[in-house]
C-alpha cells in the first residue's frame, strides 16, 4: 500500500514538474517573442535616431546674392531638423570663393551665381561632377535710390547716370551680367568709364541705397532685400546669351560628407526651393 502510494506521489510530482517545465518553455517563448518584437521596434527607433542624431560641421561657400535665404531660414530649419549639425555660411562673389576653394577653404559645398565659377571647379577636379544641379534663376534689373527723382528708368539711361555702381567683372557674375547686357547694348565702353565696381553684390546695393550712386545693376532678389532702393528696369531679354543660373554641388573632398550630403539633399529638395522662390528666386530645373 505504500509502495503503490508513493508510486502515485512520484507520478505526480513528475506530472508536475513537466507541466511546470512545459509552462516555462511556453513563457519563455513568449518572452523571446515579445523581446524579439521590442528589439524589432528598438532597432527601427534606433535607426531613426541614428539619422536625427547625425553631427557634424558643413561649410557652406554661398555667392552674396543667397545669404538671406540660407541665414534667415534654410540654415536653421535644417539644424532644427538635425540639432547636432552645424552649418556655417561664407558668403562673398562667386569668383572669390572660387579663389579661396582653390587655394585651401574646406568647403564642403558651393552655390555659385553662375555656371562659370562652378564649372572651373569642376574641371580642377574640386567638384563633384554627378551633384552639380543648375538649381535656381535670377534676374538682373537697374536700381536707384529710393528717393531718386532722376529720369533714369531703361538699360539705356545709364549711359546718362553721373555715377553707376557694378560689380567687378574679374570676380563677380552680375557684373559679369552686366558687362554682358551692356556690351550687347553698345554701351559698356560709356558706362564702365564712370562706373565704381563693386567687390560683390551686397557692396553695390549698398552704394545704390546710401545714394553714393545714381544707379547700378544687382540681380531682382537683393533688390527685394531693401525698401531703400528702387527697381526701375529689367534687363533686356536679348542682352543676355544665356539666363542667370546658380548651380550647386558639393566639393570631392568635402571634409564631412554624411552631413554635408544631408544638407545638399535638403537645399535642393522641393521644401529648400520653395523657400528660395520666397526669395525671389525661380526653380531653374521648371523652365529647363
Amino acid at each position: 500500500m505504500r509502495k503503490s502510494m508513493k508510486k502515485r506521489v512520484v507520478i505526480l510530482l513528475l506530472a508536475a514538474t513537466m507541466g511546470l517545465s512545459v509552462t516555462g518553455c511556453q513563457s519563455s517563448d513568449t518572452e523571446s517573442k515579445d523581446q524579439t518584437s521590442e528589439n524589432g521596434r528598438t532597432a527601427g527607433e534606433s535607426e531613426k535616431e541614428a539619422d536625427s542624431s547625425l553631427k557634424g560641421t558643413v561649410t557652406l561657400a554661398a555667392a552674396a546674392s543667397l545669404e538671406y535665404a540660407f541665414e534667415e531660414e534654410l540654415i536653421p530649419a535644417f539644424e532644427e531638423q538635425y540639432p547636432e549639425v552645424t552649418v556655417e555660411g561664407v558668403y562673398d562673389s562667386s569668383g572669390k570663393l572660387q579663389q579661396q576653394i582653390e587655394s585651401g577653404l574646406a568647403a564642403d559645398l558651393f552655390f555659385s551665381a553662375a555656371p562659370t565659377q562652378m564649372n572651373a571647379l569642376d574641371e580642377e577636379g574640386m567638384i563633384d561632377s554627378d551633384t552639380i544641379v543648375d538649381l535656381l534663376e535670377n534676374k538682373i534689373v537697374l536700381i536707384t535710390p529710393a528717393s531718386s527723382d532722376t529720369d533714369i528708368s531703361s538699360f539705356t539711361d545709364i549711359a546718362d547716370a553721373g555715377t553707376v555702381a557694378i560689380g567687378d567683372p574679374q570676380s563677380v557674375p552680375v557684373g559679369q551680367y552686366a558687362q554682358e547686357s551692356l556690351t550687347n547694348l553698345g554701351l559698356w565702353d560709356t558706362v564702365s568709364a564712370k562706373a565704381s565696381f563693386g567687390t560683390n553684390v551686397t557692396e553695390v546695393l549698398n552704394w545704390v541705397a546710401e545714394s553714393s550712386a545714381d544707379c547700378g545693376i544687382v540681380y531682382a532678389t537683393d533688390a527685394a532685400t531693401t525698401d531703400k532702393v528702387k527697381v526701375v528696369a529689367e534687363a533686356p531679354a536679348d542682352s543676355l546669351e544665356a539666363p542667370v543660373l546658380y548651380p550647386i554641388a558639393m566639393t570631392k573632398d568635402a571634409p564631412d560628407k554624411e552631413a554635408a550630403q544631408a544638407f545638399y539633399d535638403f537645399v535642393i529638395s522641393d521644401e529648400g526651393v520653395s523657400v528660395f522662390e520666397s526669395y525671389g528666386f525661380t526653380d531653374s530645373r521648371d523652365v529647363q
